[in-house]
């Protein structure tokens, strides 16, 4: 979600990086910095809020420098500061980072026994103090940032500054868009290619685990390990609608590709590897507050309110407290019986739902606790409720919900965790546990988005039929009905979504071959209850799509079509599901010639009861 621009040639740096970081806007960001080298020392110039602000801060001073480097950051570890702002610099380093650094924790405490000291609350320093350490013991810019990546774990972009060498900018990736472009004269590093397309339409990727070096006569890439890469030169052909679209065809196929990169920066600055814990900074709950919880209330609306019921299980199940679930516009007419041993959990993408912060409301006016779980920093429902867990997922123009969905789940599994490690249920080695196991998804989505041609195939054969049934159990129950709800959302094709245990108790009147199910069969412990479902379908002349687990072989000879998914931790396997069920969603509403970012009828924030 933060933006990273870099420039060096024989053009003056500061417009062109505040140029690029308006182009980056769009990510999403609370501060902005900037770094260059002039009259041989390097100058920061860091503020929180929008880039008007950094320009103000620059607009008194008659600068002129051909390199430097740029970011805009979105507040994950530590509160949107100056001092927690990008560029970050030790001595005559200066670093812009995306990304999460997992081991952090365990490197700062290294490098403070070393007597090093830290100004900012982020992950971000670490790195800096890692190459500075590097060049002192007589390494150059380049060898020291690879020296000092083979010491990190996680994802990272950065771009790297030394005074001594004003010659060179150094970059290098794992895990994040990085992108180089080349020019006359010049060379331009930056996270989205949106920033530097003013400029040229000459462009490198890189690739995962490879360091670059920008000179204004080039670029040489090698691997963390030092070896030369050549790569050729990509051709950038898009006009700035498709620019901002990052080349995809729709914002909502672009989101959904997003989805691994939102996922580390919701989790980015929160796990500790080391001790098992979760840090929720901003939840606004005391430890005492936690073991003194007696029932939470998840409140929110559409797909929201889907992941809200998966939550339900990761909090029961991981914490052992009961879990109400209620769509927000009903909640407060029941008259719900909330007290000083209640939670209130508000799930919302925009935090400015109606309904939603009418419940947040009125928990607080019963006495009871509020949280919200957001995607706008400094929303209504933020600033109302007692903590705040931000997904961080960046700005989502599609209206139907994809990265932001997601996100919520993970957060809510984060807030699993988190609950469980405090009332003592989840074990320091549970939670290291569940920690890894988190940590590998953004991985394993990446896997199943691969795959989007298969589904586009199956698109094409079931785009014509005008009804669906989505089937699912347990924590994937909630799944299927958010796949119904896309299909509904964006092709306006009829579809529901079912508990596939209830199946009997009315659908199965519906079923026949002109009615596909959908059904969400990955192993777990209801597996054989949900083939039973699959079986009841088939003798009634339905066409099945199974979405089963990698392995599961017997489940294609049983279904008409099957998508299969790497096998994965029950409680995030829902994450998972839902990436196929938006592409499927999707190719449909293109097949039929639907407006996919803007469905009919729809708004992306519901502001009215």
């Amino acid at each position: 979600m933060c933006g990273i621009i870099g420039y060096i040639g024989n053009q003056n740096v500061v417009p062109i990086l505040i140029d690029g970081l308006k182009r980056l806007e769009y990510r999403g960001y609370d501060s902005a910095g900037v770094a260059f080298i002039q009259d041989n020392k390097i100058e920061v110039r860091r503020c929180v809020g929008k880039l008007k602000n950094l320009e103000m801060a620059l607009s008194g001073e008659k600068s002129f420098s051909t390199i430097g480097i740029g970011h805009t950051r979105w507040a994950t570890h530590g509160r949107p500061s100056e001092e927690n702002a990008h560029p970050h610099r030790v001595d005559n380093i200066v670093v812009v980072h995306n990304g999460i650094i997992e081991n952090y924790s365990q490197l700062k405490k290294e490098l403070a026994s070393e007597g090093r000291r830290f100004a900012s609350e982020t992950d971000t320093e670490v790195i800096a103090h890692l190459i500075d350490r590097q060049v002192k013991r007589g390494l150059s810019l380049v060898e020291a940032v690879q020296e000092a990546l083979k010491e990190v774990k996680g994802a990272y972009a950065i771009a790297v500054l030394r005074q001594e060498e004003p010659e060179i900018l150094v970059g290098a990736r794992n895990g994040c868009p990085l992108v180089a472009g080349l020019c006359q004269g010049g060379a331009f590093l930056a996270s989205d290619i949106p920033a530097i397309l003013n400029y040229t339409r000459d462009v490198v990727f890189l690739d995962d685990k490879e360091i670059i070096t920008l000179t204004p006569e080039g670029i040489r890439i090698m691997d963390i390990e030092g070896s030369p890469i050549e790569k050729e030169l990509s051709k950038v052909i898009w006009n700035p609608v498709m620019a901002e679209k990052g080349g995809y065809r729709h914002f909502m196929l672009k989101e959904i590709y997003e989805q691994p990169r939102a996922i580390m920066d919701t989790i980015r600055g929160r796990l500790s590897h080391d001790t098992g814990n979760v840090y929720l900074d901003e939840i606004g709950l005391s430890a005492d507050d936690i073991k003194g919880l007696k029932n939470i209330f998840i409140v929110a609306c559409g797909t929201s309110w889907h992941a809200a019921l998966a939550g339900k299980f990761m909090i029961e199940e991981m914490a052992r407290i009961p879990v109400e679930v209620d769509v927000a516009s009903e909640f407060r007419y029941r008259d719900p019986i909330i007290d000083e041993g209640s939670l209130l959990i508000a799930i919302t993408q925009s935090g400015e739902t109606a309904d939603t912060l009418a419940a947040i409301r009125e928990a607080k006016r019963k006495k009871g606790k509020a949280f919200s779980i957001c995607n706008v920093v400094g929303s209504t429902a933020a600033r109302e409720s007692d903590g705040v867990i931000y997904t961080h997922a960046g700005p989502e123009i599609g209206v139907a919900a994809t990265k932001t969905f997601t996100s919520q789940l993970v957060a809510l599994y984060l807030l699993a965790i988190y609950l469980g490690r405090v009332k003592g249920v989840v074990s320091q080695g549970a939670g290291k546990r569940h920690l890894e196991v988190l940590s590998q998804l953004p991985h394993l989505i990446e896997k199943v988005l691969e795959k989007n041609e298969k589904i586009e195939e199956m698109a094409r054969l079931y785009s014509h039929y005008k009804d669906f049934l989505y089937l699912g159990r347990g924590p994937n129950y909630p799944i299927a009905l958010e796949g119904a709800l896309k299909l509904k959302e964006i092709s306006y094709i009829h579809a529901e979504g079912y508990p596939a245990g209830e199946m009997k108790h009315g659908p199965i009147a519906l079923i026949d071959d002109q009615m596909p199910s959908v059904v969400l069969i990955t192993k777990n412990s209801v597996y054989d209850k949900v083939l039973s479902n699959i079986m009841e379908v088939k003798a009634r002349s339905g066409k099945v799509i199974a979405l089963a687990t990698e392995g599961d072989q017997d489940i294609a000879g049983r279904v008409d079509h099957v998508f299969y998914l790497p096998e994965f931790d029950p409680l995030l396997t829902p994450v998972l599901l839902a990436i196929p069920l938006q592409l499927f969603a999707y190719h449909i509403a293109i097949i039929r010639g639907c407006d996919v970012d803007q469905p009919r009828n729809l708004a992306k924030s519901v502001t009215v009861e």
